[in-house]
């Protein structure tokens, strides 16, 4: 769910569509994700399918790390690294994490 940008603006309240790349996101890959009607290049920097994690740049910028982590059978724990400088992003992201909790309950259940 989080490395499909098909998924993007389902759970990120911040994403209204991506474009650019299709399917699950890569190390390298490049694309632009539409953000208050705007459009906005970004890169993925890092892509660990082993760690579960993946980084990417907005504009350039240093934006939100993301990170799954299993807990128990059938069961994850999904974070957000947020950068310093962008604090109050995280109100969003608690918004975009209970977004993902309910999809996830709801796939879980066919």
């Amino acid at each position: 769910m989080l490395v499909s940008v098909a998924d993007w603006p389902d759970w990120g309240p911040s994403v209204s569509g991506v474009r650019g790349v299709d399917g699950r996101i890569e190390a390298g890959d490049r694309g632009e994700v539409r953000v208050a009607g705007v459009w906005v290049p970004f890169g993925i920097e890092t892509c660990d399918d082993e760690a579960r994690r993946w980084t990417w740049r907005v504009a350039g910028v240093p934006a939100t790390g993301h990170r799954v982590e299993p807990v128990g059978p059938d069961r994850c724990a999904v974070a957000f690294e947020v950068p310093v400088f962008a604090g109050p992003y995280a109100a969003v992201c608690a918004v975009a994490l209970r977004r993902i909790e309910r999809l996830a309950e709801r796939r879980a259940r066919g």
